[in-house]
Parts: structure tokens; C-alpha cells; sequence
């Protein structure tokens, strides 16, 4: 089973969809001759040429309102935004038309656009470059929204997004590119909108996604030295929610805490909190806590430490949920 990069994993699943059909396109700033900003799609412009695989003016809402366009024509496209704040110019066409035009026309309408975006910070950049904007699209209704946070997912999980009929918004963990797994390219994939179990336990539940799941994974394994036997779940996709997999492994274990770089305030730690409540009330041992970002815009590089979530916050979190 080879082993991969995130970065590569994600090259090849974009390289194995656009051998399997001609009408998937990729278009975004510099994904051509320079194999975009993180090589995502490295020497995918020679191999298929420049009127598959297209550098874009700058101008995220002329790239998006292109796919538009494009999905209309039948095609398949996949655009790339450089970076997670970048995404703002586009943010009409998404909310505005890409999310709705599928219901305005009783599915008849149908809407095949993948919106690549890198997201989150850990890699020393500043504001617009290291920021979570999952959930203003997870709150839009009509979009799909889903981050990987391993190779295996990655290579699988692009090319499901990009067969779809519904616009998905594809969220990339950059600080995580560079890191390897094993990816079997002749698997059976797990559903797209399906959360995973990473880790069982019966302690407590760490839900999690994308860039976060390393750092929940870690802190599981400490945790485990003190005797507290954590799960972790990768929650995989934003919209739709699997909550029946996160309902059955908070019932199980009573504790839950949800972490995330985004800010907390109405991030999904609050969405998934609140359905909790609402499911397992009868079964919660502690409060349901969130380790976020603070709600505050994105810090300069030299504090990012501060600000995102890392071991020791998901520690102390542990603990005080322990304590109850």
C-alpha cells in the first residue's frame, strides 16, 4: 500500500478524476504552470493541458461565477481558493446563486461545483491566510461542506465530492499536507458524508475534524497514561452532520467535547452541543465543552500558538470534564 503526503494523496485523487471524465476541470490562481501554492495540482497542467486544468485571473468571484456557468454547460468544475480568507470576493456567488439554483429549479438544475479551500492555521502566515471559515457555508443551505484530515481521506473524498450533483465546499488542512499515511487506492471508500471513529474509548468522546483530529488523537494517547480511555471521532463532513455516529459514542461514554480552530462563538462545537443536548441528555455525565479559537480575527504569526487549540487545552479540557 503506498504511502502519501496529504498534498500528494490529494493530487492523485484530482489526477484519477480527471482521467475518469473529460468534463471535470480545474480552475483557480496559479494551479497551472505552478502547480498552485501548495502543489496541489503539480504537473496536472501538462498532463491534461490548459483548457482542463486553468490559471484563473485573479478575481475569486470571476473564477466562481465561471463554475457557474460551467455546471450549467455540464461540466464538472473544481476551483481552488489560494487561501481559506481569499474565499470572501466569492462569497455572493456561493451563498447567492451556487447554493440555490439546484432548489430554485426543483433539481432539475443540477449544480456539480467542488470548491477547494485551504483552511486553518500552524504554518506561520497572517490573517486571510490561516483562518476557518467553515461555517458560514455549513450554515448555507444548498451547499455540502466536508475536510479531510488524512491522506487516505483526501484521495478519496476529492474524487466522491467531484462526482456529486450538489455543490461541495471542500475544506483542506493545510498545516496537515505535508504529513504521510497509507492510502489504498483500490479501497472500498467510506460514504462522503459518513464520520469516523479514529480511536475507541468509553471515557469520554473527543469530536473533532480536519486539522484538529492529530492534535485529539494526541491527546487521547495522553490521556491514556492517566488512566482515561478516550474516543475520538473525525467528524469528516460539516453539512450534512452525522450525528447518529457522535449520538452513539457520546450515549456510550456520557462526556463530550467538541474541538475546533475556528472562533467559538456559533462554531459547530455549538451546533453539535446543542444537538447532543437535545439527544443525549439523559446520558451526560458533564457539560458538553468546546476548546476553540478565541473570538478574536486571526492573530499575528508570531502568537498563533496562543490562539490555536492544542494539547494542553484539550488536556485541561479532559479534566474538568473528568471532574464532574
Amino acid at each position: 500500500m503506498p504511502t502519501m503526503t496529504l498534498a500528494k494523496a490529494l493530487n492523485a485523487g484530482l489526477r484519477r478524476a480527471l482521467e475518469a471524465d473529460p468534463k471535470v476541470l480545474l480552475a483557480g490562481e496559479d494551479i497551472g504552470k505552478l502547480g498552485g501554492v501548495f502543489r496541489i495540482t503539480e504537473h496536472l497542467q501538462r498532463d491534461f493541458g490548459a483548457d482542463r486544468v486553468v490559471d484563473s485571473p485573479l478575481a475569486e468571484s470571476g473564477i466562481l461565477g465561471t463554475a457557474v456557468g460551467l455546471a450549467m454547460r455540464g461540466y464538472r468544475p473544481v476551483v481552488e481558493i489560494q487561501f481559506d480568507g481569499f474565499v470572501y470576493p466569492a462569497f455572493d456567488q456561493i451563498v447567492s446563486q451556487i447554493s440555490r439554483l439546484r432548489y430554485r429549479t426543483h433539481g432539475e438544475l443540477k449544480m456539480p461545483i467542488v470548491i477547494r479551500i485551504p483552511y486553518g492555521g500552524g504554518i506561520g502566515a497572517i490573517e486571510h491566510h490561516s483562518e476557518s471559515p467553515e461555517t458560514y457555508f455549513a450554515h448555507t443551505p444548498g451547499l455540502k461542506v466536508v475536510t479531510c484530515s488524512n491522506p487516505l481521506d483526501g484521495y478519496w473524498m476529492v474524487q466522491q465530492a467531484i462526482a456529486s450533483n450538489n455543490p461541495i465546499v471542500f475544506f483542506e488542512p493545510k498545516r496537515r499536507y505535508h504529513e504521510k499515511g497509507e492510502v489504498d487506492t483500490e479501497a472500498e471508500p467510506m460514504p462522503l458524508f459518513q464520520a469516523r471513529v479514529v480511536k475507541p474509548g468509553d471515557d469520554l468522546t473527543l469530536i473533532s475534524y480536519g486539522p484538529m483530529v492529530r492534535t485529539c488523537v494526541e491527546a487521547a494517547i495522553a490521556a491514556g497514561e492517566e488512566g482515561h480511555d478516550i474516543e475520538v471521532i473525525d467528524l469528516r463532513s460539516l453539512a450534512p452532520l452525522d450525528m447518529a455516529t457522535v449520538i452513539e459514542s457520546v450515549t456510550k461514554t456520557g462526556r463530550a467535547i467538541v474541538v475546533h480552530e475556528a472562533v467559538m462563538t456559533l462554531g459547530m462545537g455549538a451546533e453539535i452541543a446543542a444537538r447532543l443536548q437535545q439527544s443525549c441528555f439523559y446520558s451526560l455525565q458533564a457539560p458538553v465543552l468546546r476548546v476553540t479559537g478565541y473570538d478574536i480575527p486571526y492573530p499575528p504569526s508570531r502568537v498563533e500558538s496562543s490562539y490555536l487549540p492544542d494539547l494542553d487545552r484539550v488536556l485541561d479540557a479532559v479534566d474538568r470534564s473528568m471532574a464532574y
